[in-house]
């Protein structure tokens, strides 16, 4: 049975859940992931220190971690609102349990509490472990995750969805376009979180060659011990040109895959709606792939690259809503 509050609070925590990813990355692409050297609250306290006599008490404490306000208060704004999202997520599962007997389904909700849980000491373990990649890939996969499934919640309570004729194989191609979206959104997380978004300062060149030096052995290996900082990455060169090119050689792969659904949903004859999704689709592609250039040939400003995370997460909210939207329709025997 589908349920109208469910939906409308599954949106609004859609929509926050959207809010949150990106001011993660705009926290962590402005070096701001240790901006507060514990958790929950920073330099022991709720908000950021301020006034002089804060800083000094806070310096005290952590010596190891001289404050940097602006850093510290970037990574507490992150934390409040994710804390929000973690409340209002809880409220969707004490909601679907409470009507329950209505027939509103409670194993999603159920799924998002527990998952929201884990995001929180994934957010932990970023600060306490000092950044390891690993870590920071999973906080990051995490909240795409509550993403889409919010997202996927909402749509599946929404009361009307309109009918969308397909062929019987499209819903089968979307899925596969979903499931290469997640791997290149994870080799753009390692990326991001090994400081290898740089080690290719051209394009479509790296370092002026086509097959640059690169340590593939080196670049992928998740764990490196305890005790170490990560912030500004500890791989050598030819390590983080190997992450970089392989993000790049993903991002091939994903704009083919992609594109071919897009310009399938915009076949002739389609119906408007599915026209319109593959015209949506086609359309944050081609700026997805834009602004990864541009962060390349800009070297890595901030706005550009907080706007390429924000375009993967507009793209798999686009990729969950098409699949959706099919799974619901029923497909044209033709």
């Amino acid at each position: 049975m589908r349920d109208p509050l469910v939906c409308r609070l599954a949106t609004i925590a859609a929509v926050l859940a959207l809010c949150v990813v990106v001011l993660g990355a705009w926290v962590r692409l402005s070096n701001a992931g240790l901006g507060c050297p514990d958790w929950p609250g920073c330099y022991g306290e709720v908000g950021a220190p301020t006034s002089a006599s804060e800083i000094q008490q806070a310096e005290q404490a952590y010596p190891q971690r001289p404050v940097e306000t602006a850093k510290a208060w970037k990574e507490m704004t992150h934390r409040y609102v994710a804390g929000t999202l973690g409340l209002l997520i809880a409220a969707i599962a004490v909601v679907a349990w409470r009507r329950r007997r209505r027939g509103t389904r409670v194993v999603l909700p159920t799924v998002l509490l527990v998952l929201v849980v884990f995001q929180a000491l994934l957010g932990m373990w970023t600060v306490t472990l000092l950044l390891k990649p690993l870590i920071v890939l999973g906080h990051l996969l995490g909240g795409m995750t509550i993403l889409a499934l919010l997202a996927w919640l909402a749509l599946s309570n929404a009361q009307r969805l309109p009918e969308v004729p397909h062929p019987r194989w499209l819903r089968r191609f979307a899925v596969v376009g979903l499931v290469v979206l997640a791997c290149q959104i994870t080799l753009g997380g390692w990326t991001s979180t090994n400081y290898a978004a740089l080690a290719c300062p051209d394009f479509p060149t790296c370092q002026g060659r086509w097959w640059p030096h690169m340590d593939f052995a080196s670049a992928f290996v998740p764990w490196h011990g305890l005790g170490i900082d990560y912030q500004g990455g500890i791989l050598d060169s030819p390590a983080r040109t190997a992450i970089h090119m392989t993000h790049r050689m993903g991002a091939l792969i994903t704009a083919l895959v992609l594109g071919a659904l897009a310009l399938t949903c915009l076949w002739p004859g389609r119906s408007r709606r599915l026209q319109a999704g593959g015209g949506v689709l086609l359309a944050l592609l081609s700026t997805q792939i834009a602004l990864g250039i541009g962060n390349v040939l800009l070297l890595l400003p901030l706005s550009v690259a907080t706007a390429h995370n924000a375009g993967a997460a507009l793209l798999l909210i686009t990729l969950v809503t098409l699949i959706r939207l099919l799974t619901r329709s029923t497909p044209d025997a033709r």
